[in-house]
């Protein structure tokens, strides 16, 4: 069974991905893009992180959150 479970919704309809230990995301237009990972440490916790990075030249690298998942 995973651990991690994605979906992404666009123009050719709706797919669903998996991840064990580890699941990335990667959105972006043309001015960016935004990187979601979810990931399992050694002890358990499963963590995100949120970057806003660069697409096709364009954009700028930044952490915009992180923590643990299921806290607000």
């Amino acid at each position: 069974m995973s651990n991690f479970y994605g979906t992404l919704h666009g123009s050719r309809g709706q797919v669903t991905r998996q991840g064990h230990g580890q699941l990335t995301a990667v959105a972006a237009s043309w001015e960016g893009s935004i990187r979601t990972t979810l990931r399992r440490d050694e002890d358990g916790t499963n963590r995100f992180q949120v970057w806003a990075e660069p697409w096709h030249g364009k954009g700028g690298t930044k952490l915009l959150a992180e923590g643990i998942v299921g806290q607000v």
